[in-house]
């Protein structure tokens, strides 16, 4: 039975972190083409504190928003999609908690495009932390670097919660994966990596050998990053936690080294094929996502705190029916 209202955190503008709160809403009500998704668990991502802090004021996103890029859930309502009532989903990008109201709720009302069958055991909480952060580095890893075996693989950004899906990942590959952080106490994080290294922000010359190079810092590092690989190698662009989002005075015929290849991934588009790719190797390597912090639903401002700051040493899940939270601040 689908209840009429439902809690969930609504934005009309800036907010900060502790005055994230729960509201009474009316469950959203289903149309062709859309789904109706009952969340069960939904990751934290960088993006959505960037919206909360500033980006709502941008003309472009629909106010008042629920946000929420991803999440994890069954069908509640499958309208005329052709699923099953009870089906496990994972549904992320595509817009969600920006053009229409995303997964801070009970319950999601989604495009069927975006909204993709699990077929998987890893309860809620660790599956919670796979369909964005996963996804981005599965897109990044295989679409934009081709990433083989024989590759040495940078990771600039390695501690956040992608960067240590990708080291993850591309170590269950057989890569050789040299993994960056320019938070010392961050360096045991990166214990997966053949070789943690500490971020000065010039590291060109440092490294001999790398093919591939994941860029999570961003713009800020970028230019550097790009003489850090082997001629022929590839360097794909896909964070910003370096805080910078545009390359000022950037000269591609001076700052691409030559026979250096440059990409950049976007998530905002997945496909069935993709997000059935990704987990199959998931499930044929044995790979459980990690989580650094795990809250209920009604901690959500603790979980937005946490996001915001930094601190959580991994990726930040909610439940919504989650027995206990549990962070640890490090």
């Amino acid at each position: 039975m689908i209840p009429k209202t439902m809690k969930a955190v609504v934005l009309t503008g800036p907010t900060a972190p502790e005055d994230v709160r729960l509201t009474e809403v009316p469950v959203p009500k289903v149309r062709p083409g859309w789904v109706l998704v009952k969340v069960r668990a939904f990751g934290l991502n960088h993006s959505e504190g960037l919206l909360r802090l500033g980006e709502i004021r941008a003309d472009y996103i629909q106010k008042p928003i629920i946000p929420g890029i991803e999440c994890v859930g069954e069908i509640a309502c499958p309208s005329d999609s052709g699923w099953a009532a009870g089906q496990r989903v994972a549904a992320l990008m595509g817009g969600m908690g920006r053009c229409f109201h995303g997964s801070y709720a009970e319950y999601a009302l989604l495009p069927v495009s975006h909204v993709f069958p699990v077929n998987s055991s890893l309860p809620w909480a660790q599956l919670a932390a796979v369909p964005e952060t996963c996804f981005t580095a599965w897109g990044s890893l295989f679409a934009c670097l081709r990433l083989k075996p024989r590759d040495t693989l940078l990771v600039r950004g390695g501690t956040c919660a992608l960067g240590l899906a990708a080291i993850r990942i591309a170590k269950a590959l057989g890569c050789c994966v040299i993994a960056t952080t320019h938070r010392e106490r961050k360096l045991p994080l990166l214990n997966e990596a053949d070789r943690a290294v500490l971020d000065s922000g010039a590291l060109a010359g440092t490294f001999s050998g790398v093919t591939k190079a994941l860029e999570l810092v961003g713009p800020k590092t970028l230019s550097d990053t790009l003489r850090c690989v082997e001629t022929g190698g590839v360097v794909c662009s896909t964070g910003i936690l370096g805080g910078v989002f545009t390359l000022e005075g950037f000269d591609p015929i001076k700052d691409i080294p030559n026979g250096v290849y440059l990409t950049g991934f976007f998530s905002n588009n997945p496909t069935r094929e993709s997000m059935d790719a990704m987990f199959a190797f998931l499930k044929k390597h044995r790979l459980r996502p990690g989580i650094g912090a795990r809250f209920r639903f009604d901690d959500i401002a603790a979980a937005c705190k946490a996001l915001d700051s930094g601190t959580a040493e991994g990726k930040i899940v909610v439940e919504l029916d989650g027995e206990g939270s549990f962070y640890d601040p490090g």
